[in-house]
């Protein structure tokens, strides 16, 4: 940006009186309007110029905002993007928020939300995620050492597939990333870097997401689709959630890891491959092997390396230089005096577990920070923020709460134990979805991800109201 309060944005709605309201609203805050009607205009814009913002209608006379969204995170990859739907489709909004979008606003528009918004966007635009993020590997315990030297080791091969295990919130996304920017010191121009959450793609949208389609090659294929293999040229793919790949397109990953030579769906051309491929999961692969939802020749080959990233409480020699570093850039957020932590809650964080890891700490030190008043020298930490210093993983549950999952057979130890820590948190926050997110370290989407898949941890939370 060429000053603190200007900005880019792209508004692509074809609500003429809707559109003049909000581009008012934009300019008003020092944003730069470029406004289209239709989809084919859209994509025209963005494979010229990247927006710091875009404000997508979901319903447009030749598509849907959905579906065009990721070319967008293609092409725009550092935008903040905000859908706007008059007919808000919960299922869609879970998707495309856990792909990237920044927020999800319902017409009509209440603006105070929108200006709420883009307040939001300008946090991030001020502090980006990639530095945000890279708290999850500081310290200096002999577990993230070790992460650290194995990142160093594997980017000195930018050929060879990786996969990060660990568990939610343990930074495999950031070490992904790292790997990516280690590969290729000194750079004229930055490869390309692209993240496919596995969980996010419809089962018959994999092949073509992944490789491409040309025009005629299904219907509604009215012209060249690029795929993210083509798109990442010598550069990285990755792809997260990698347990969330359909059975029958995991043969076709399989047979491309191999060969490394693809071809577009619709295509004769076989294409060659050679840039990285990174994969992430925070289940077991063995044990997904096992209940024959993952092939096994896959999983051996895309652990040519593997780097396992440490739970928060397998590492607590780090806790207080996370703290540290955490609130400094709270601070810095809020435009505040860093406050102090008090000894006894110190202690009790050193003893708390957290299931969620460094996104729960951090979610955890901004609700006090917010709670601590300008004047106070010491971080408000609430005991109940805290639900127990033993281990919650394996805390019992009171028996009118303890409703088990209808597919109870069907799940491994690390599934029932994700079931247990989301029941606990929500009877702990009388059912409330957001702060039951917050407590986890998750945001509150993905918790509604997790609800559909186990509606029964509804009756269990309103149980405890």
């Amino acid at each position: 940006m060429s000053s603190p309060n200007k900005f880019s944005c792209l508004i692509v709605d074809d609500d003429a009186g809707f559109v003049s309201m909000l581009a008012r609203a934009i300019r008003n805050e020092g944003g730069e309007t470029t406004i289209c009607s239709e989809l084919k205009t859209a994509r025209e814009i963005v494979e010229k110029r990247v927006f710091q913002l875009v404000v997508l209608d979901n319903r447009l006379p030749d598509g849907t905002g959905y579906e065009f969204f990721p070319q967008l995170a293609r092409h725009c990859p550092e935008s903040v993007v905000v859908m706007i739907t008059g007919v808000p489709e919960l299922a869609q909004a879970v998707e495309l928020t856990r792909n990237g979008l920044f927020d999800y606003l319902t017409k009509p528009l209440n603006l105070p939300d929108f200006m709420a918004c883009l307040n939001r966007a300008r946090q991030r635009w001020a502090h980006p995620d990639t530095a945000a993020e890279a708290v999850e590997l500081i310290g200096d315990s002999p577990q993230i050492r070790e992460v650290l030297a194995s990142l160093r080791r594997v980017a000195r091969h930018p050929e060879t597939t990786v996969l990060l295990t660990g568990e939610t919130g343990t930074g495999k996304d950031l070490a992904a990333r790292w790997i990516h920017e280690l590969s290729h010191p000194g750079a004229t121009a930055p490869a390309p870097y692209m993240p496919l959450n596995c969980s996010a793609v419809p089962p018959d949208m994999f092949e073509s997401e992944l490789f491409g389609a040309e025009k005629g090659a299904f219907t509604g294929a009215d012209r060249r689709r690029e795929g993210l293999i083509e798109a990442t040229l010598q550069g990285t793919l990755f792809l997260d959630e990698i347990t969330e790949m359909p059975l029958a397109q995991q043969a076709k990953l399989l047979r491309f890891l191999e060969s490394r030579e693809y071809r577009s769906l619709g295509s004769s051309v076989l294409r060659k491959f050679s840039g990285r491929i990174i994969a992430a999961t925070n289940r077991s692969l063995s044990e997904e092997v096992k209940r024959g939802g993952f092939r096994e020749d896959l999983m051996y080959r895309l652990a040519v390396v593997t780097v396992h990233l440490p739970a928060l409480r397998d590492r607590m020699s780090d806790l207080e230089a996370i703290i540290d570093f955490l609130l400094t850039r709270l601070c810095e957020k809020y435009s505040r005096k860093k406050p102090s932590i008090r000894a006894g809650d110190m202690e009790a964080l050193r003893k708390y577990r957290f299931p969620g890891n460094v996104r729960e700490l951090r979610n955890l030190l901004e609700r006090g920070l917010l709670h601590t008043a300008e004047n106070m020298s010491w971080l408000s930490i609430d005991p109940a923020w805290l639900p127990s210093t033993s281990d919650v993983s394996i805390a019992p549950l009171a028996a009118a709460t303890a409703a088990e999952p209808a597919n109870v057979r069907q799940l491994n130890a690390i599934d029932m134990q994700e079931y247990r820590l989301i029941q606990q948190a929500l009877i702990a926050e009388g059912g409330g979805i957001r702060r039951a997110a917050a407590r986890l370290g998750i945001n509150h989407q993905s918790l509604l991800r997790r609800l559909e898949k186990w509606p029964e941890l509804r009756v269990a939370a309103s149980q405890s109201r």
